[in-house]
């Protein structure tokens, strides 16, 4: 009797904390840089987060390094109470092929909160490049076949996976360069050191809308709304059947965390990415916020593992390997 007293008194204390959650700072790891596409992404849902959860004071730690996975790992290894999340994007499907050794398993060490949107890409080329449309760079793509240099942010960069999926759909070999950023590999593009870049738009819009850059195709399957990429005609339209690429984000925590933690975020995510703000930050960036299944944690699950089963096999044909 004694004993069940006991545990009837763990799970009442356990279920009246769980009832108070948040009752101190959540912590949304980005296991990238200040400044960057995901940071942005993370702080305007750290925002929209506080109308659903008033009482949550959510600090956002960017831990960066080695293509996000030591921001990944520093969660994987958290304290699984909830108030320790991670904010992620594709590299949370491309990171067991890309790296030899890595210290946790993207889907046996995380709760799966849901999906936060996708992020469109592009193919530009840099202002002195000869052609101007899609037809015209493929004239030129095969005339100057072994001269051609495409620039990436850095291994497993969005830049770099989309540039990996580029080559392999064309059957053309290009002079992969990358780089420590996405900045330092735009200013290269500008200045006419690289040829070309397949990147966010979240990365491109301003340099396309400014005539920086010149712009030649979008990444989706479905051509984009947004007024300075309306024009623009998709991979798959222009050749390259199949070609569906784009950067999503997702929300995650460690495993383990308690399920009523876990529906109170995925609550508290799913009314963040229906307020009019949020969504309005992210058309501004040229993301889609997700509003099908995949906000739901199962089926955001679903969707990395087949977003693994995806990837694996485009980034062993590479041999491009991060130790």
């Amino acid at each position: 009797m004694k004993r069940l007293m006991t545990a009837m008194l763990a799970t009442l204390t356990v279920t009246a904390a769980l009832a108070e959650y948040p009752e101190k700072p959540i912590t949304i790891v980005v296991p990238f840089a200040a400044g960057g596409p995901t940071d942005k992404v993370a702080r305007d849902l750290a925002e929209a987060l506080r109308k659903p959860l008033p009482n949550a004071t959510i600090v956002i730690d960017n831990t960066g390094g080695a293509g996000g996975t030591l921001g990944a790992a520093k969660v994987a290894r958290a304290p699984n109470d909830g108030y320790t999340l991670l904010l992620h994007h594709i590299g949370m499907a491309t990171a067991p092929a890309l790296y030899r050794s890595l210290s946790y398993k993207v889907l046996d060490d995380f709760e799966y909160v849901g999906m936060i949107n996708e992020v469109p890409m592009t193919v530009i080329g840099k202002p002195s490049l000869p052609a101007n449309n899609w037809a015209e760079l493929m004239k030129w793509l095969e005339a100057n076949k072994g001269k051609i240099n495409l620039a990436n942010a850095g291994l497993g960069a969005a830049s770099h996976l989309c540039g990996l999926l580029f080559q392999q759909s064309l059957k053309i070999d290009m002079q992969t360069v990358p780089y420590k950023g996405t900045a330092p590999a735009m200013n290269d593009l500008l200045g006419g050191q690289v040829d070309l870049m397949c990147d966010q738009t979240t990365n491109t819009t301003g340099q396309i809308e400014a005539g920086k850059v010149k712009a030649f195709a979008v990444t989706t399957s479905k051509r984009l709304t947004t007024p300075a990429l309306a024009k623009l005609p998709t991979l798959d339209e222009s050749g390259l059947k199949g070609f569906n690429v784009s950067i999503w984000h997702g929300l995650y925590a460690p495993k383990g965390t308690p399920k009523p933690v876990i529906d109170k975020l995925n609550t508290a995510l799913k009314a963040a990415l229906k307020d009019a703000e949020f969504i309005k930050r992210e058309e501004a960036l040229g993301a889609v916020v997700v509003s099908d299944a995949r906000v739901n944690p199962a089926e955001h699950k679903k969707f990395v593992e087949a977003e693994i089963n995806k990837w694996a096999p485009v980034i062993k044909a590479a041999g491009q390997y991060a130790d």
